[in-house]
């Protein structure tokens, strides 16, 4: 067997004993959103972007074009872990088709319904994605308030 080879097995190992360590902690559908994600990357003119560093160092980016008060595509980046990945793309799918007010209501509660539970010291990510997306809502509100506005004398 030439260096090669032999390298090339030693990867397939370590790869096969990663999954199968990620199998034992993440439910499938979070690694699937993890290896797998939706909806990355950034939109050209955007109507609202939101981009929040967590207490983990992750950063999470949240692009939204918003019509009427529908947003209609978003698309999100991050340097993050698996499950912050995980969580992005699931953001981005939740709030398709939704209201900026049904946005808002986004919980943690939501993301673990479509994720399945996520250990501890991962469940900042949820909390990440759903602050990254109010920071996005939040820039949407600042930039188009003139919407909102009512003119009195």
């Amino acid at each position: 067997m030439s260096e090669n080879d032999e390298f090339d097995v030693l990867i397939g190992e370590i790869e096969g004993k990663i999954q199968k360590d990620e199998s034992e902690i993440y439910t499938e559908r979070t690694r699937e959103e993890a290896y797998n994600p939706k909806n990355v990357g950034e939109l050209k003119e955007p109507s609202a972007v939101g981009r929040i560093t967590g207490p983990c160092g992750d950063t999470v980016q949240i692009h939204l074009r918003i019509e009427g008060d529908i947003i209609t595509d978003t698309k999100f980046i991050t340097d993050g872990c698996g499950p912050s990945i995980a969580c992005g793309s699931v953001v981005t799918e939740l709030v398709k088709a939704k209201t900026v007010e049904e946005a808002e209501k986004l919980t943690e509660a939501d993301f673990l319904a479509v994720l399945g539970d996520l250990p501890e010291e991962n469940l900042h990510c949820p909390v990440l994605a759903i602050n990254t997306l109010k920071a996005a809502l939040d820039d949407y509100r600042n930039t188009h308030s003139f919407r909102n506005q009512s003119i009195s004398e």
